[in-house]
Formats: C-alpha cells, structure tokens, sequence
C-alpha cells in the first residue's frame, strides 16, 4: 500500500472520525487535537478542526500563545485517514525539550504497513521545502515502533529528556513545501 499526506479536508470527515475512534483513549500526536477542547466528529465538527488546522500553516495567521506555525496533513491510504502528521515550522522551548519538528501517529488498525516511515520520507521533504535544514524529532523512551521509523529515516540520537529520546535528521536537499491547501504530490 502507499501513503500519502494530504490537508485536513471536510470531505474526509467520516473517515477521520473513525480514525479517531480507533484510538480510543490513546492520544493521537500530530492530530493537532486539543485534548480539554476535541472537537465533535460530526461533519460540522470535521470542516471548522479542519479549517483551523490549515490556518496554522500561514505563518501570518494570528496563533495563541503557545502555538506555532505547522502544517497538519492526514495520512491517507488510498483515501482512508490512516493517521496524523504534523511539520512544525520553528521550535519554541516545550518544543525543543519534548515536541520536536515532527509529530505523527498511525491509527492502531492501520499500524505495521510502513505508513509512518513513508509519511515521516514526505514530511522531510515538506521541512526542507520549508527551509529547515534540519529537523527534531522525539518519541517515548519504551516506543520501540517510532524508535526505529525515526532511525530508519536517519535519526541521531542526541539523548533522553523526561523519558522522551531526542534525534535529529538533516533535511536534505530544500524543495518546495507540500501544498497547503491541496493535495500532495502523487495524489489529485
């Protein structure tokens, strides 16, 4: 099977919703949900989270505090939401200690197929499209799974934080950032 990322789109809400389900009680990184304030999985609910998190992709967009500029995009398998990712265009402090550039997590049904590897390969490509140079990445000390997609794409570890490990991958070669308001490349 292939991955691809593509924006948050409405038009995917029944999908999305189920993928959200899937995790339960699991928090889902790289969602972009706030866990006090989720949203309903309805399609209302779907179309304004999604329009919320497109907006974070403008670097002039107006963030709370806190918050910085990231584009989200779903993982899909053909056109099923498999998971979430999201590229954060600079680090702020919690960022640089614990979050890192990069968040992803692939729905429990869907896990094991290689899409986070391949999302993590697209999501390289946006930061350097981005002009990052290189990027942080961080995962549970015990998350064996993330360990090895995160080394796999040439993660060096740095070290262990607050029982997160720490690694960073050069970005190489800056390229266009994916689309923020429409597909991806290899998709329509």
């Amino acid at each position: 099977m292939d991955t691809a990322l593509a924006v948050p789109d409405a038009r995917l809400h029944a999908s999305w919703a189920a993928t959200l389900r899937d995790f339960g009680e699991t928090f889902p990184h790289g969602s972009g949900l706030d866990p006090e304030d989720p949203p309903t999985l309805d399609a209302v609910g779907c179309a304004a989270f999604a329009a919320d998190k497109r907006r974070c992709a403008d670097p002039a967009a107006g963030l709370p505090p806190g918050m910085v500029s990231c584009t989200y995009f779903w993982l899909l398998e053909l056109d099923e939401v498999v998971g979430f990712l999201a590229v954060r265009h600079r680090l702020d402090d919690v960022l640089l200690e614990q979050g890192g550039h990069i968040g992803y997590s692939v729905r429990p049904a869907a896990r094991r197929r290689g899409h986070a590897s391949r999302a993590l390969r697209l999501a390289l490509a946006h930061a350097g499209g981005l002009g990052l140079d290189r990027v942080l990445l961080t995962c549970e000390a015990d998350n064996r799974a993330s360990r090895r997609t995160i080394e796999g794409a040439g993660g060096a570890y740095e070290d262990t934080r607050a029982g997160r490990r720490r690694y960073w991958i050069g970005v190489a070669g800056a390229g266009e950032p994916l689309s923020a308001v429409g597909a991806v490349p290899g998709r329509r």
